[in-house]
């Protein structure tokens, strides 16, 4: 089945008899057992939808969790100075605040520095190194980067100052010569937890000294930022990470967490904390420190308990927000999708030198949210090409940076499955369209040209009731995505454009109550011309949602593709 916007549907292709058994064995609707079929849910995590599990540590025996407790446990006991490098995104501010909080409780000595893109680059570098050293830490914690760092930390190593790697991005051989590095892609001692990001690897951490310690802080307060950082990151919603996020949503006081709850207020927020509210609303403002050049802001805000203080960095830090959102329309305005479609390509490379350097990421994000293929975006930063690069679950981009530095195509790079960054010269722009397009795609992966919906269903089944039972399988997210299916025989019978971007239509089936829906980013596209204009009957794929607006809850159809 093709669409209008020229994309391949199929229905899942689901084992029946597997679905049977989940149904006899646990007395799940077919709806839901079909789910947990198609998202190959282990026993555990079947068990986790109607019983709460608990979170335990996974690395009290992990050597590099052993020779890191001791590290800072012998730093703290010597009362050395500890500096913390953390990256600008969601996942650096919050391990970076974890480790802030957890310091001041205990007392500690310390300082931390959140790079400013433009300024400073990403990551730990030899040059930021020279200028952090002045106030003479003896330790360094990198979280969330340091994985490929090998020349900064050589360069700690000269001046006798100890390091801790704790990151999850893509590492290579020979490894930074830090005294312990904790990242998950070493494939050494972590078994399956390599889909973890540097917050709840920093909070493992933390729980173990804290332990040993006997200091006796509420770590578990701070679970919060460890979802937040994970839902941010795109990590897998799934195992150790879904059940970090039943149990925290289940437990999480938003009146007990200053930050938090002055977000909610100023965004006239009154509801319940949702996993879409840090996803959609929390992730974003806290990132936009990072994309605008203000990168201490989110982190003074996550790790401060000052009333007044926290007020003043949420305004400026929604502000900023609301400063990238318009940066970004303007941006998403001058793509041309219908070229693009076009041309094809079996990963997008969209190539914009105006594009401030901080917005790459989302543009990229975006490109591939409509596309459903990997994307990376260029633009020119002080006579250097960097990029910003997010993929689909079936393509490792973070695999892929290896392979174009280790053949010299980019400068330097890194990343995980999903995102990654690397800075290029504008003379291998070209071989690295080529190398990626014919090459290393072919070689690795096949063309992505179809996408699935869970299961066809009549527009009177977008009801509470069955709503609840697919949200059993909640929380939603990367690996266990909100289900999509496909609605027949339905006519659009009146349609709007809001925010200049995004349309609503009202959708009637031949019989029964109609319905609204939304289809986001859809201006100037084919499936939006469709909503626009088209008045016979039409087919779509899409997502149930519950929109909340002005306090008020109502089902709405999340449009993805239409079918004629």
């Amino acid at each position: 089945m093709i669409s209008v916007s020229g994309k391949k549907w199929t229905e899942r292709n689901i084992n029946k008899n597997s679905v049977d058994k989940i149904k006899q064995d646990y007395g799940f609707s077919e709806i839901l057992a079909k789910l947990i079929v198609s998202r190959k849910f282990d026993e555990t995590e079947i068990f986790n939808i109607n019983n709460d599990l608990e979170i335990t540590n996974k690395f009290l025996n992990n050597r590099d969790y052993i020779l890191a407790t001791n590290i800072l446990t012998s730093s703290i006991k010597n009362k050395e100075k500890i500096c913390i490098l953390g990256d600008y995104d969601v996942d650096g501010c919050s391990s970076t605040s974890l480790l802030v909080r957890f310091f001041k409780f205990i007392k500690h000595p310390f300082f931390y520095y959140i790079p400013e893109r433009e300024k400073d680059g990403y990551g730990a570098t030899k040059k930021l190194f020279k200028k952090l050293i002045l106030k003479q830490p003896q330790l360094v914690i990198m979280v969330d980067c340091g994985s490929t760092s090998n020349d900064a930390v050589s360069f700690l190593n000269e001046k006798n100052i100890k390091s801790i790697i704790i990151d999850h991005h893509e590492i290579n051989r020979p490894y930074p010569k830090s005294d312990v590095i904790i990242n998950p892609k070493k494939n050494d001692g972590y078994g399956e937890y390599d889909y973890l990001c540097a917050t709840t690897l920093t909070y493992f951490l933390l729980d173990i000294v804290n332990k040993k310690n006997n200091f006796q802080y509420e770590l578990s307060n701070l679970l919060i930022y460890v979802l937040l950082a994970s839902i941010c990151d795109v990590m897998p919603m799934r195992k150790l990470n879904r059940i970090i996020a039943i149990d925290t949503l289940k437990k999480f006081n938003i009146k007990k967490n200053i930050s938090f709850d002055i977000l909610f207020k100023l965004n006239n927020k009154k509801e319940k904390l949702t996993i879409d509210d840090l996803g959609y609303l929390i992730g974003p403002i806290i990132n936009s420190s990072g994309r605008l050049g203000k990168s201490t802001l989110s982190t003074e805000l996550l790790t401060s308990d000052n009333t007044e203080l926290i007020k003043k960095n949420s305004r400026a830090l929604i502000e900023l927000n609301n400063k990238r959102k318009d940066i970004e329309k303007k941006t998403l305005d001058e793509i041309d999708f219908k070229k693009i479609e076009k041309e094809n390509q079996n990963v997008i490379i969209y190539i914009n030198r105006n594009i401030k350097e901080g917005l790459i990421g989302i543009i990229a994000a975006r490109l591939k949210d409509y596309f459903g293929k990997p994307c990376i975006v260029i633009t020119k930063s002080d006579n250097i090409y960097k990029a910003s690069a997010r993929s689909t679950n079936n393509y490792n981009i973070g695999n892929l940076i290896k392979v174009l530095s280790d053949k010299n195509i980019i400068e330097k790079g890194g990343g995980h499955n999903l995102a990654a960054g690397f800075t290029i010269k504008e003379e291998n722009i070209s071989t690295l369209d080529k190398f990626i397009q014919k090459d290393y795609f072919n070689k690795t992966s096949k063309l992505i040209s179809s996408f699935n919906y869970d299961a066809i269903l009549s527009s009177s089944a977008v009801n509470i009731t069955f709503t609840n039972e697919i949200n059993k399988m909640q929380p939603f997210g990367n690996s266990n995505e909100l289900p999509i299916f496909l609605f027949k025989k339905l006519r659009v019978i009146k349609s709007n454009i809001i925010n200049e971007r995004h349309i609503t239509a009202i959708l009637k089936p031949n019989t029964g109550s109609s319905i609204s829906s939304i289809c986001f980013n859809s201006i100037n596209t084919e499936i939006g011309n469709y909503l626009l204009s088209y008045k016979k009957i039409i087919n779509i794929t899409a997502q149930i949602n519950l929109n909340i607006y002005n306090n008020k809850k109502r089902l709405q159809l999340n449009i993805k593709d239409v079918f004629i």
